[in-house]
């Protein structure tokens, strides 16, 4: 019985932001309904159902949107759900027939969260864009890569699901809080841009009490400090190092066995250059895994970069249940973790519109409704 047990909400199908947001939910107990069209959407990489990972512990319902017989089907759930979750452009929902005003008409207390990237209004409200625009107008990509080169492209973490599923899960989980005391609900715009800002209000602090350059890969945390960056091992892997505090730095020279060597200070930016060479020596004398036996586990602030299948091995992860399989495949466990109320996988992601009878009729639709929606074409 996860935190969000007896929460119920509509997650109409997208890619990216929602249906991650729609996961965390469904991870935490709630249960969460995925609208899916009759045919599946062409849009995104497709995979089959059951490496889908961000539907797991969903139900898919599908419906026809276009016909009146699916949009009423679908304000029926609304009317009884507590979140609905939508990533559409501005306008696809009132287009549709279900905005927000029809919807809270039909659900007072409901709360309406919206995942954008640009967000609901603006002028760029409408482009069609993704991650990687989101993060370079907001100030993150600009910030990221090394000295004299390209800004490196961190996946799509920061955007698609740092500043977008977090946040947006963070406004509704909110906004049902305020809705459970006062019975009202309201609507979240989640966009990518406004949470990527948000995420860089430390550095947007750094920068303007004038500790925080503009050129990548200078600055504390970027690739600029030799103590915070990764280092290349003898058998062409690579080991990170983060030891940025001087008792953590002392303790990395120690172990690397070059502290009494007459090295520049580590608060002195004119002698990172000679810190770095020398470490990059030391490091490409040993492979990786002869490193991580004499550094992981210390005070270094270090570990060794691992790729996807070596790091569901890594002893830590293994002893603390970070990954889990279910039916073959293995997913990251539901985080963050709840002493009373565990969060877990409890049902693999299901096939375009598996659940669509079971989930209406289990919300209040007779058997006739159900036989009538699905003559008239209005379900899968």
């Amino acid at each position: 019985m996860g935190a969000l047990n007896g929460v119920k909400v509509v997650e109409m199908a997208g890619i990216g932001p929602a249906p991650f947001c729609g996961m965390l939910l469904a991870d935490m107990g709630a249960d969460v309904l995925r609208i899916d069209r009759l045919v599946a959407s062409d849009i995104g990489i497709p995979v089959p159902p059951k490496f889908d990972l961000l539907n797991r512990n969903k139900r898919s319902v599908a419906l026809d949107l276009k016909s009146n017989d699916g949009r009423v089907a679908l304000l029926r759930l609304i009317a009884d759900a507590d979140i609905l979750i939508e990533g559409f452009r501005p306008g696809v929902m009132e287009r549709l027939g279900l905005g927000p005003e029809v919807c809270l008409k039909h659900n007072a207390a409901l709360v309406f969260g919206r995942m954008t990237g640009w967000g609901q209004t603006g002028p760029l409200s409408h482009s069609a864009s993704h991650d990687i625009n989101y993060i370079a107008l907001s100030g993150a990509l600009n910030a990221i890569g090394r000295a004299q080169s390209p800004p490196v492209i961190p996946l799509n973490l920061i955007g698609d699901f740092g500043g977008g599923s977090l946040y947006l899960a963070m406004g509704v989980l909110a906004a049902y809080i305020s809705a459970q005391a006062t019975g009202v609900g309201q609507v979240v715009d989640a966009a990518v841009t406004d949470g990527v800002a948000n995420l860089m209000t430390m550095h947007y602090g750094f920068r303007q009490a004038g500790v925080w350059s503009l050129e990548r890969g200078s600055n504390l945390t970027d690739g600029g400090a030799p103590f915070y960056d990764v280092y290349e091992t003898r058998d062409g892997l690579f080991v990170s190092v983060g030891a940025v505090e001087g008792k953590f730095f002392t303790t990395l020279l120690n172990r690397l066995g070059i502290a009494d060597e007459k090295l520049p200070r580590q608060d002195d930016r004119e002698g990172w250059l000679v810190i770095r060479g020398r470490l990059a020596e030391i490091f490409k004398s040993r492979t990786r895994a002869e490193w991580s036996v004499i550094l992981e586990g210390s005070d270094a602030c270090f570990a060794p970069v691992l790729d996807m299948d070596e790091c569901v091995n890594h002893p830590h992860h293994r002893a603390r249940k970070t990954y889990v399989e279910l039916d073959g495949v293995t997913h990251p466990s539901p985080a963050p973790r709840f002493s009373a109320t565990p969060s877990n996988i409890r049902k693999r992601p299901p096939a375009l519109g598996e659940d669509t009878k079971d989930v209406l009729a289990e919300w209040g639709f007779s058997l006739d409704e159900i036989e009538s929606l699905q003559r008239n074409g209005a379900i899968a």
